[in-house]
This record gives C-alpha cells, sequence and structure tokens, in this order.
C-alpha cells in the first residue's frame, strides 16, 4: 500500500514537486517524467499535486489492488465488484453486489432470468452467476423452471409476471 506521508515527502524533495518523483512513486511514470522535464509543468501541476496527493494515494492503492487481484488490500478492506453499470463500486459485501444484480436483472426480465444475464450484468463467469443462481433456488428465495420452449430459466416468483409460459 502506498503511503500519503512518504508520498508527500517524496513531492517535498523534489524541489516542492517539480522533479516528479512521488509521481514515480505512485507508478505514474509518464507523468513523473513529464514533471521531470518540465519542472512540474511550470510548478502549476505541483501545485495541483500539493492538493490532490490523497486522492492519488487512493487511486494507486485501487490500482495496485486491481492489477494483483488480491481484494484484500483495497482501502478500508471492503470488496470490489463490476455490476451491470460496468463502474466499479465499493460495497462492504461482495455476495451483496451479485444478489442485488440479480435481483435487479430479475426485476427489469419481470422475475425470469438466465445464468448468462447474470453474468453479464454482475461481470462474472457464468459458472459462478450458476452458483449464485443455484444458492438462491437452495434457500428458497428462486425456482428453475422450464420455458415452454424446453430452454432452463431461473425465476424469482415475488418479481414474476404471471403471464410468462412456463411449464409446471
Amino acid at each position: 500500500m502506498y503511503s500519503v506521508g512518504i508520498a508527500y515527502l517524496l513531492w517535498l524533495i523534489s524541489g516542492c514537486g517539480a522533479l516528479g518523483l512521488h509521481r514515480f512513486y505512485l507508478g505514474k511514470i509518464p507523468t513523473g517524467l513529464l514533471w521531470m522535464f518540465t519542472g512540474g509543468l511550470a510548478m502549476v501541476g505541483s501545485v495541483y499535486d500539493f492538493f490532490t496527493l490523497p486522492s492519488q494515494v487512493r487511486e494507486a492503492n485501487i490500482r495496485r489492488a486491481i492489477y494483483s487481484g488480491n481484494q484484500n488490500n483495497f482501502p478500508n478492506n471492503k470488496s470490489w465488484r463490476t455490476v451491470s453499470d460496468g463502474e466499479a463500486h465499493i460495497v462492504g459485501d461482495k455476495k451483496m453486489t451479485v444478489e442485488r444484480s440479480i435481483l435487479k436483472l430479475a426485476k427489469d426480465n419481470k422475475g425470469i432470468l438466465t445464468a448468462s444475464e447474470v453474468a453479464l450484468a454482475a461481470n462474472i463467469s457464468v459458472e459462478e452467476a450458476k452458483k449464485d443462481l443455484d444458492a438462491m433456488v437452495s434457500k428458497g428465495f428462486a425456482e428453475l423452471r422450464v420455458r415452454k420452449s424446453g430452454s432452463l430459466v431461473y425465476t424469482i416468483p415475488d418479481l414474476m409476471d404471471q403471464d410468462e409460459p412456463l411449464v409446471d
């Protein structure tokens, strides 16, 4: 994990950010070089960095955790999951995010969904989506049904449109 204190120390010893050592520390090599060759963009960028360094450290820690694949490295030990809108969100419990994605998708689809649809909406593998849906079935929150066409679907009875053609 990167430290705000170390980043500020490097900012200070590099001529108030003019040499960009703090940017190298945070893994921002291209802008570190830019700062080094332009004097911190004529000190304008260095002043900007002085005020935004805590958020830059936070972003660098998030990038580091994503690239390492270790969710325990995220700030505040919270889990991350990409959900249907395509943006990363901090949530306290990643399982809750998948369940929320399932429920939102079920609501949008009148209570009927497939593992493939859940995988797309929650940005997870189809196998993981099937496992999550099966867990909801085993807890009694969902049912596995067959469409008249013969395809298997998961249903959330509370969110179903009663006119949907399913086989009992």
